[in-house]
């Protein structure tokens, strides 16, 4: 008895076939072994970038108002009249009033009619080299140099006694030496006051204690009352809490 061959579970059916897929398949894979490329990690820079997002600045706008262009000039027609001199005018001559040198007024005046007054110049003579010192209040009946030291411990006490401390120049921490100047004059008033000092303020201040000097004592030169000049330093000077 012979056996029987399904056809469609033979083996060898399609061999060539699956051969030739198979051998595509090894062709490819050989080309994509050749062709692979391998780098080495050193060679690899790896670095973050970090982006923040831009931030866009809005600029305001702002309007301008120029000024209107200035109006055309306006064409201005000049007419022109023209008349006729028909009319003859005399002319005035006009004499002139003024005086001239025949007719100046010439007066003569004996000189003995002249009177000469001698006015006297009173000179400032300063507290250093004065004959007479002016007697302060409280300074009398004593020598020429008792007198000075009377008098320069009395500035000093008038200038504690009356000092005070501007409040704007507190605010504005302003401080330094006023140098004040001043006249007592042949009555004895202070008179004359000048300053110099860093700020006005501190100036304006020194002024002011200045000038509630009492009335003095005129100082003497030669036995004659003149007027003597005399500095006097302030110092404005605040201490930081």
């Amino acid at each position: 008895m012979i056996p029987k061959k399904n056809p469609e579970i033979e083996i060898g059916r399609n061999s060539s076939l699956y051969f030739a897929i198979g051998l595509n398949v090894m062709l490819f894979l050989s080309w994509q072994a050749l062709e692979y490329k391998t780098y080495e990690k050193s060679d690899i820079a790896m670095d973050i970038l970090e982006v923040t997002e831009e931030i866009d600045e809005e600029i305001p706008i702002i309007n301008v108002n120029t000024p209107p262009p200035p109006p055309p000039p306006v064409a201005v027609q000049e007419s022109i009249q023209i008349v006729e001199d028909v009319e003859e005018i005399e002319e005035t001559v006009i004499e002139s009033t003024e005086t001239g040198q025949d007719d100046a007024i010439e007066e003569v005046v004996a000189v003995s009619e002249v009177e000469v007054e001698e006015v006297e110049e009173e000179a400032e003579v300063a507290f250093a080299v004065i004959e007479q010192v002016p007697i302060f209040p409280g300074c009398e009946g004593k020598s020429k140099e008792a007198s000075k030291a009377c008098f320069q411990e009395k500035m000093q006490q008038h200038v504690r006694k009356h000092f005070r401390y501007p409040q704007p120049a507190l605010d504005l921490q302003l401080q330094g030496r006023v140098s004040v100047i001043f006249v007592i004059d042949a009555k004895g008033y202070t008179t004359n006051i000048r300053s110099r000092g860093p700020d006005r303020i501190l100036e304006k201040e020194a002024e002011r204690i200045i000038g509630l000097l009492p009335e003095m004592k005129p100082g003497l030169q030669r036995g004659k009352p003149v007027k003597v000049t005399y500095a006097v330093p302030i110092i404005f000077k605040f201490q930081e809490g």
